[in-house]
C-alpha cells in the first residue's frame, strides 16, 4: 500500500513520489512539461475557479475554504471518478499531490490529502 504525499511542483522529482499528479486548475506559472514530470493532471480535483479566486490562499480564509472544498469534493461525480483513480493506485504505489502555492499548510493538496486519506479508513 503506498502513502499520500505532497509536494510542490517547482521541487525536484523523487524515485519514491510514485505516481505524480498536478492538483491546479492552471498551469504552473514558468514550469515546463518536461520539468515537472507529471504522470497527470488533475484538474477536476483542483478548487472551483470560484473558490480558487476567493481564497487567493488567505490562512485567514483556510477553514472556510476547506470547508466548501471538502464539499465540492463530496458532491461532484467528477471528483468521486478522479478519487476512486488515486485510491486504486495507492493500493500498488505512492501517490504526490503536486500543487503551485508557496504556503505548504494553506492550500487544496493539504485538504485533499486529508480528504483521501479519511475516506480510505
Amino acid at each position: 500500500m503506498g502513502s499520500v504525499r505532497m509536494k510542490r511542483i517547482y521541487d525536484d522529482p523523487s524515485p519514491d513520489d510514485g505516481f505524480r499528479v498536478l492538483v491546479d486548475r492552471i498551469w504552473p506559472r514558468g514550469m515546463s512539461k518536461e520539468r515537472a514530470r507529471i504522470d497527470e493532471w488533475m484538474k477536476e480535483l483542483a478548487p472551483s475557479a470560484e473558490l480558487r479566486k476567493w481564497f487567493q490562499h488567505d490562512p485567514e480564509k483556510f477553514p472556510l475554504f476547506r470547508k466548501q472544498y471538502l464539499s465540492f469534493l463530496e458532491e461532484n461525480e467528477e471528483c468521486r471518478k478522479k478519487l476512486k483513480e488515486l485510491k486504486e493506485r495507492l493500493k500498488v504505489e505512492n501517490v504526490t499531490l503536486l500543487y503551485s502555492a508557496k504556503d505548504e499548510r494553506h492550500n487544496q493538496a493539504v485538504v485533499l490529502r486529508e480528504f483521501i486519506l479519511e475516506s480510505s479508513r
